[in-house]
């Protein structure tokens, strides 16, 4: 590196925005994560150990792939190039092999490839770097925001170790948060700011696990408030909500806000109201609400509210639940909006769940005959002798595929537990199980 090189780089780490200069240097400094990089976890060990192999970091914006790589840079002893797949070409990719292969030929030193934004390389791209992983010619850290597993070539997978990064927490982003404000080498400590407690709470809300987008918001905040009369930069809840263009929304993931949003959303949906439970639905998504507690809720109240009445609502708050995680936002709002107007539209029946209620208490209650012995198993070794399933009647053999025998045990017979409501399906099953109890075989 010349003279110019270096004071480039150094402007260039000056002028950049304040996420990027805050990007830790080591382990040590990196925040969150710790289910892949405490320091008990093979990727902690292995980076102290410089003792990498190909890796692939998959997580949300904002949630450090691109700062593990530049940590890994840093405490790597061998040679270190970045390439971002939106841009790079394939001649990019073959100068990198070249040197890499000259670096390893003519001094032993290995080279690890950082490949950010992966999933945008076709397959052509893809397939051309597995040669070089595979002979150790590069060891590859790839970046993405999608899930691997459907848009990075499956024998690079196969070679790689998949590292998944979560959303931050509101307590570590809150903590990047007070290093961006305070911090005087290379925050915005210079500026003498300082941040108010509850606009520091609605940021690290507001970001949604996104590091950046909470830093990005400070450095603003900093830039363009004027100072108080006495010469402080102060980012209140106002000013924190222009800087990240949203609203503060009462609602304390541990407190009253969130159990009250929570059961306005659920008994919305309960009542059959798609426009009361879909704005409950926006509420919580607008507040920073985790998609998989949504998701759960959606669920619960369709087997709950709904069950056999549309037996069909549980599968789709299912496959919602299973979209929304894997798509992610802002285009899950619109999974979870299908889910809970179809599941706040269909016809309602909670007999499903009072019947597991009844035969709960039934169990609970002492209710523990011996299950009746034409249906007990008799493949297991010496039950046959002992007569178990002797006497069952196997309904397929009989028409209508129903006979009548004893199913309960000795004492609960005609006991009820599942009464069908008159509501949608269910008035059918209602109808059907009537009809079978009043045939004669």
């Amino acid at each position: 590196m010349d003279l110019f090189d270096y004071m480039r780089q150094q402007n260039q780490e000056k002028e950049a925005p304040l996420a990027s200069r805050l990007r830790p240097r080591t382990l040590d400094e990196v925040v969150g994560q710790q289910h892949i990089i405490g320091k008990d976890r093979l990727l902690y060990r292995a980076i102290q150990a410089d003792q990498l192999g190909s890796l692939i970091f998959y997580g949300p914006p904002g949630t450090g792939k691109t700062t593990l790589a530049r940590v890994i840079a840093n405490t790597t002893s061998a040679r270190f190039k970045q390439i971002n797949a939106t841009v790079a070409g394939k001649k990019d990719m073959e100068e990198v092999v070249r040197e890499a292969q000259d670096a390893r030929g003519m001094y032993g030193q290995k080279t690890i490839l950082f490949v950010d934004e992966i999933h945008r390389f076709n397959k052509g791209q893809q397939d051309y770097l597995l040669p070089f992983v595979e002979d150790g010619t590069l060891i590859l850290i790839g970046a993405t925001t999608e899930n691997p597993y459907f848009e990075v070539n499956g024998a690079l997978l196969s070679r790689s170790r998949v590292f998944e990064l979560k959303p931050l927490k509101p307590e570590e982003i809150k903590e990047l948060i007070r290093r961006g404000v305070y911090d005087q080498e290379r925050g915005m400590g210079a500026y003498h700011g300082e941040i108010e407690e509850d606009a520091m709470d609605f940021l690290a809300e507001a970001a949604g696990g996104d590091a950046r987008a909470a830093l990005n918001a400070v450095e603003l905040g900093i830039l363009t408030t004027e100072p108080g009369p006495d010469g402080k930069i102060r980012i209140t809840l106002k000013v924190a909500q222009e800087c990240i263009q949203k609203r503060a929304v009462r609602y304390d993931k541990n407190g009253d806000g969130h159990y009250d949003t929570v059961s306005a959303f659920i008994k919305s949906m309960r009542g059959s109201d798609p426009d009361a439970a879909v704005y409950y639905l926006a509420r919580m998504l607008y507040a920073g609400e985790e998609i998989k507690f949504i998701s759960r809720r959606i669920m619960i109240c369709a087997a709950e509210d709904v069950g056999n009445a549309d037996p069909q609502a549980l599968c789709v708050a299912v496959a919602a639940a299973q979209a929304a995680e894997r798509i992610g936002m802002p285009e899950a709002q619109i999974i979870l909006s299908q889910a809970v107007t179809y599941v706040a539209s269909a016809p309602k029946s909670n007999s499903a769940c009072m019947a597991v209620s009844r035969a709960m208490e039934a169990v609970k209650g002492g209710a523990l005959g011996p299950i009746p012995v034409h249906l007990q198993d008799r493949h297991y070794q010496g039950a046959a002798k002992l007569g178990h399933g002797e006497g069952y009647l196997y309904a397929h053999d009989y028409p209508h595929h129903y006979v009548k025998q004893q199913y309960l045990p000795d004492g609960m017979e005609g006991s009820v537990f599942y009464e069908p409501s008159d509501n949608g399906l269910e008035k059918k099953i209602k109808e059907h199980l009537n009809w079978l109890k009043n045939m004669d075989n």
